[in-house]
Order: C-alpha cells, then sequence, then structure tokens
C-alpha cells in the first residue's frame, strides 16, 4: 500500500481534456452549472468513470457518485470529490482538480489491482460555485440537509429568473432519480488548489486544512428618488447611489478593522434606472463577510447594519439589509486532518497547516460525515480567474496525498 504512486502526468492531461470545455481565450474556463457545457464536462467525466469500471449514479440535485467496490462493499464508503462548474472567468483546476484528482485515485488502484476494503466513491457536486444560481454550494448543502430538495430545485437563474436550477438540469439529462444524502460515508476527503498565496509564500506543496472560515452573504437594497440630473438640487436629492457608496466603503472599512483574518466584499452592484442623466432611486449591491471566528463575524454584522442606517438617514434613503446565506467557522475531522498529515510526511512533501478561506462542498459535507481537506498552491494565490495556474508537480503531490489518505481511511 505505501509504494502505490498516481500518473501524475495522466492527471494533468485529464486536467487539459477537461479544460478544453468552456475554454476562454485567455486560457481560463468558462463552464456554468447546469448549462450544455456543464453537461458535456459531466459526460466525459461519467465516459471516464465507466471505463474505470465504476458503477455511476445520479441524485435528484444532480450530483454524480461514481463508486469502486470494496472488498466488504457493506461498509460505508470513503467519498472524494469536488466540482465541474465555474465561475464565468474561471481557471483549469478550481473544483475540477479535486475530481479528477479522485478518478486518478481510482485509476491508480485499478492499476495496481489493489482493492481496497471499503468501496471508494468520487462525486461531482452541482452548482458549487453559485455564479449562475445562487447560493453557491447548492448541491452539497442539499445533501447535508442545508435546504430541502424543493429550495435547491427551485433556484432561479440570476440573469433569466425563468430558468431554474432543476429545470435547467433536465435539460441537459442530469435529474437524477437517486434519494439526495443518507449515503453510508466512512470519510470525505476533497483535494483544491489553495486559492490564496499563503502556501507558495511558505514553499509549502501541501496544504493540511484544519477547517474552514465562516461566512455571512447580504443582499442590500438601497431606496432613494429617482429625479432629473439637471433640476434637482444637490441639498434635494435622495441619490441611493450616493447612499451605496458609502455603505460600501463602510464594508472595506470593516474588513481592515477586524484583521487579522477579516475579509470584506462587495462583488455585485446592480443601479435603477442605470441612466446618465437621472439619480439612481434604487441600488442593489452584496456584501461577503468572513472570518475563522464566530464572534468577529457577528460583531462585522452589527458593524454592517449600523454604517448602512447610518448612511441612509444622513441621505435620506432607506435600507433594507437582507443576510441571504450564513454558516460558521467549521473544523475538519482531527482523524482526517491526521490522515492528511500523515500522508503529506509519508510522501515527503513540505507542508503546513492552513484554514480555508473559501466556502468548499467539505465544509457542509463534514455536517453528515468526517472530513478532511487537502491544498496544494496555486501560482500567486490567483483564483476565480482566467489566469489561474498551478505546477504540475504540486498537482501530483496533492492527489498522492489523497490516495494515501483515502487508503487509510478506507482499511483503517
Amino acid at each position: 500500500m505505501e509504494n502505490l504512486r498516481i500518473d501524475g502526468d495522466r492527471l494533468w492531461a485529464s486536467l487539459m481534456e477537461m479544460a478544453r470545455i468552456g475554454a476562454t481565450p485567455k486560457g481560463g474556463v468558462c463552464r456554468l452549472a447546469a448549462t450544455d457545457l456543464d453537461r458535456q464536462g459531466r459526460d466525459l467525466f461519467v465516459r471516464w468513470c465507466k471505463e474505470a469500471g465504476c458503477t455511476v449514479g445520479v441524485d435528484r440535485m444532480g450530483n454524480i457518485f461514481a463508486r469502486r467496490p470494496g472488498r466488504n462493499d457493506a461498509l460505508p464508503a470513503v467519498m472524494t470529490g469536488s466540482h465541474l462548474d465555474t465561475q464565468p472567468t474561471g481557471g483549469r483546476f478550481d473544483g475540477v482538480y479535486g475530481v479528477l484528482a479522485g478518478l486518478e485515485v481510482i485509476r491508480t488502484l485499478n492499476d495496481a489491482q489493489y482493492q481496497t476494503e471499503a468501496p471508494v466513491e468520487v462525486v461531482v457536486w452541482t452548482n458549487e460555485e453559485g455564479s449562475r444560481f445562487s447560493p453557491a454550494m447548492v448541491g452539497s448543502g442539499i445533501y447535508a440537509g442545508v435546504w430541502d430538495l424543493a429550495y435547491g430545485l427551485e433556484r432561479p437563474d440570476n440573469n433569466d429568473p425563468t430558468k431554474t436550477l432543476g429545470g435547467e438540469l433536465a435539460a441537459i439529462g442530469y435529474a437524477g432519480d437517486l434519494p439526495v444524502g443518507g449515503r453510508p460515508t466512512k470519510a470525505y476527503f476533497e483535494a483544491h488548489i489553495e486559492q490564496g498565496p499563503i502556501l507558495e509564500d511558505e514553499g509549502k506543496v501541501i496544504g493540511i486544512v484544519t477547517g474552514a472560515q465562516g461566512q455571512r452573504w447580504y443582499e442590500i437594497t438601497v431606496t432613494g428618488q429617482e429625479a432629473h440630473a439637471g433640476p434637482t438640487p444637490m441639498k434635494k436629492r435622495r441619490d441611493a447611489l450616493v447612499a451605496s457608496a458609502r455603505m460600501i466603503d463602510a464594508v472595506n472599512r470593516i474588513g481592515l478593522a477586524n484583521q487579522p483574518n477579516a475579509c470584506a466584499t462587495v462583488g455585485f452592484v446592480r443601479v435603477s434606472p442605470n441612466s446618465r442623466n437621472t439619480i439612481p432611486g434604487q441600488v442593489f449591491f452584496t456584501v461577503d463577510f468572513r472570518h475563522p471566528v464566530d464572534a468577529v463575524l457577528t460583531k462585522m454584522d452589527q458593524e454592517l447594519r449600523a454604517a448602512c442606517a447610518e448612511h441612509a438617514a444622513a441621505t435620506g434613503t432607506e435600507a433594507e439589509v437582507k443576510e441571504f446565506w450564513y454558516f460558521p467557522p467549521t473544523p475538519f475531522d482531527p482523524a482526517c486532518v491526521a490522515a492528511v498529515r500523515d500522508a503529506a510526511a509519508q510522501g515527503g512533501f513540505p507542508a503546513m497547516e492552513i484554514v480555508s478561506g473559501a466556502g468548499h462542498d467539505a465544509v457542509y459535507m463534514a455536517r453528515v460525515a468526517p472530513t478532511g481537506m487537502i491544498f496544494v498552491p496555486c501560482a500567486d494565490g490567483i483564483s476565480h480567474n482566467e489566469v489561474e495556474d498551478a505546477k504540475p508537480s504540486d498537482i501530483a503531490a496533492g492527489c498522492e496525498v489523497l490516495l494515501h489518505a483515502i487508503l487509510k481511511a478506507a482499511n483503517g
């Protein structure tokens, strides 16, 4: 078992072949959830899994499960995976690396004719990114019981509310018939690029992920009064955009004031009526807060609400602050973390403990199964960007660690 090694060249070739589906001119990938490009990526994964001897099933949320049987197939499976959907200007590794690293583990076991005691499953989670259907991590969230199935299937397209996630999954042939959740799982591991600069800055190849930051997402609507840009005196205006600009600046200041580790982002703004000679009457924008300590997240929440109320009052506008999504900081299972640590040491890879700054399907899986994650560096810490990149040697090292963590769990 200790001598098993993955085929890094094969893994890299699979990543590059998948990256051709939805390839962008700048070298990235646009493969939005439940689009035809997503179908093509899913079809390729399913074909590869069947060629590797796996049985493949799809649940009602479109999550795909590829299973390699164990010697005792009645045992709970060891599961690994991630997602195939991307951001509109996404990269070649975010999500797909975890999926294809899991497939490479199965191919490696096949090459060695090695039978694990427990079965091994590779999963593709639906709509992890949340870029087409909000919120993020819908497939794993429904699986873990965070929301019910109807909520997931009814998620509207962010740009075309007449389309739903359930309808689009049916259109691409991935509205499955398996029940969502309840699959006996001994452990879940997810390999992922870090999406930040820490590993690269520290000269480490493997991140031993001990847990994930908590997150709070908000939708804020600021309502003022539309008026003509010429005849309306400055002192008479109820400018929703001016109020929003002050609130957005406050979001940034809240992030800076709650260091270390706080992140605060406004990533989406919609102005109405969006006419150059009309004072904006309404603005909608989003806020993303993150911190590994829940008490600090709560403090940031209070500061946001106070700042919005203050700037609304000062500008004669109204601000509705709606918390759209929340999950607390999530520690990962100590035994799974130890399995990753031991596998990194066995491979001789420079490693360090790290907390995930991003949300991942592993965060929701941690609610229903012992869970761990493996990070590898990405170039300059850049992700959610077409220039996202990683070294083939680091990609292979992370998969090597994944292999031995899975073996420990599947045979333990």
